[in-house]
Parts: C-alpha cells; sequence; structure tokens
C-alpha cells in the first residue's frame, strides 16, 4: 500500500500554546537526563545484552528517549523486530532526532559527528551514551571511527550509522557511503537496515526533519511547537553478508529502506 508523501503546515495556530507547556518539561526531562547519565550510565555504560535480555541502562535509555519524544508530540511506532545484539543498524538520516527515534526501540552506540562532542551538555550526553565520534573528511579519523566499531561490536554492543553520511531534506535518500559496512564483516555481525519515517493521519511527512538551509535551532523549534505526529522505526530484512561487495550490501540496505518509506506494509 503506498502511503502519500506531504509537508507539514506552515502554519499553525496552536504552535504558541504547544511551547507554553513543552518547554518547561523539555528542561526537567534534560535534568533527568543528566542524573541518568550521572549516575547509571557513568558506572554500567558497557552493559550488553545476555539471553536476549536488556541492561538496566538501555531500558533507561530507551525510556529517556520514549519520553523526550514525546514531549516534541512524537509517537514512536515500532514495525518490525531488530536483531538480537550485537549488530550494526543502518539508517536513513533526516533529523537531529533521528538518534533519540532509533534510540527509543533499542539502544546502541551511534556514531556522529565530531562536532557533537564540543556541544555543552549534549556532547557529554550523547559520550555518556556511548557515541562514537568521527570528524568528516577525515580518513584517519574513519579508521579510527572503524576500528571502534569493531571493537564494540565484538564485545555485544550494538552500533548504529547513518550511511549518508550527513542528514538529508524534503524525503531525499542520499547514496549510501559503502566503506562503513566493512565494521560488520570484520565483527563478523548482522547488518539490519532500519528506516526512520515521520506520518501523521497515515500520510508520510517528508519535511518533518530539516528542510533544505533549515539550521539545527530553526528545526528543533519548529518541531518543539509542532502537531503531534507518528514517528515510525521501521527494523527491516537483515542484508546478506558478502566480505567482497561492501557495495551491494550497501545498495540494498539503502533499496529497503527506500521501499519502506514509501510503503507502510514493506
Amino acid at each position: 500500500m503506498s502511503i502519500e508523501a506531504v509537508s507539514t503546515p506552515d502554519r499553525d495556530l496552536l504552535r504558541p500554546l504547544r511551547y507554553l507547556w513543552r518547554i518547561p518539561l523539555l528542561l526537567l526531562h534534560v535534568v533527568l537526563g543528566i542524573m541518568l547519565c550521572g549516575f547509571i550510565l557513568t558506572w554500567n555504560r558497557h552493559a550488553v545484552m545476555k539471553d536476549d535480555r536488556e541492561p538496566f541502562t538501555h531500558r533507561m535509555i530507551r525510556a529517556w528517549s520514549t519520553g523526550l519524544m514525546r514531549i516534541f508530540g512524537l509517537r514512536s511506532v515500532r514495525v518490525g523486530q531488530p536483531a538480537a545484539d550485537p549488530v550494526l543498524f543502518v539508517a536513513n538520516h533526516t533529523s537531529w532526532i533521528d538518534i533519540e527515534l532509533l534510540h527509543s526501540q533499542r539502544a546502541a552506540c551511534f556514531v556522529a559527528k565530531a562536532e557533537i562532542a564540543d556541544w555543552p551538555l549534549v556532547g557529554w550526553l550523547a559520550a555518556s551514551g556511548g557515541t562514537i565520534f568521527h570528524r568528516r573528511g577525515s580518513n584517519h579519523s574513519l579508521a579510527a571511527v572503524m576500528q571502534l566499531m569493531v571493537e564494540r561490536l565484538r564485545e555485544g554492543r550494538s552500533v548504529a550509522v547513518f550511511p549518508e553520511g550527513g542528514t538529508g531534506h524534503n524525503g531525499v535518500l542520499k547514496v549510501f557511503h559503502a566503506r562503513i559496512f566493512q565494521a560488520a564483516v570484520d565483527a563478523e555481525v548482522p547488518v539490519q537496515p532500519v528506516a526512520l519515517r515521520f506520518a501523521r493521519d497515515g500520510k508520510r511527512l517528508i519535511d518533518a526533519g530539516f528542510r533544505e538551509d533549515e539550521n539545527f535551532m530553526q528545526n528543533f523549534l519548529r518541531m518543539l511547537g509542532g502537531a503531534p505526529m507518528d514517528a515510525e522505526v521501521h527494523f527491516l530484512e537483515p542484508v546478506p553478508m558478502n566480505s567482497d561487495g561492501r557495495r551491494r550490501m550497501a545498495d540494498l540496505a539503502r533499496e529497503r529502506i527506500a521501499v519502506a518509506l514509501e510503503d507502510r506494509t514493506a
């Protein structure tokens, strides 16, 4: 069943009212996040899944992420089932909130741009959650990131990446970089594509994430005051492992995500 794609409306008379109660809740939730990182993640951040049972820290991450999304008016909806740890999750990337969207369903170590590490408070929260920071355009940084990804996967921890190498906009799904898939090959873990999709009343919202030429703060404020919508996490069929065909793995993962973005039954 193909789902119509539409844009989010710019005119919304209820937006100012939503700010009145969402901003205080957001500030309180940030304080709870600081407490979570300070009292739980700092002493048990390396916990791994055993016998398909989530560690307590993973459940706390999922609960906090789900709460954050609710403050932004997002209802997290899971479609399909995530593979058991360790696994390399590869997802499309349209917004800064994609990390929390996936975390609402499954805790994983994310690979994110190095600039985030320098952001006040946010950088510390991300590092406490196991984020692996990568400096874009640096082959040396990428090599170090790949090595760290393999180490985390071999330790039994799942890793999540955005193989587009940056955020898209207006529903555009860019080409997937194939080299990042080598980490799964080296660690001998499955690769599971994940489609992140925003919708309202059954219709996909193609610009719920970043619009063209929209910066982080503009997107943050637009989403914070936006009308409620569904945030879908589609866990898709893992792609076959192919040590001689990273490009084929990347293309197949992208193909499955593209189908899921357009078809709710994918």
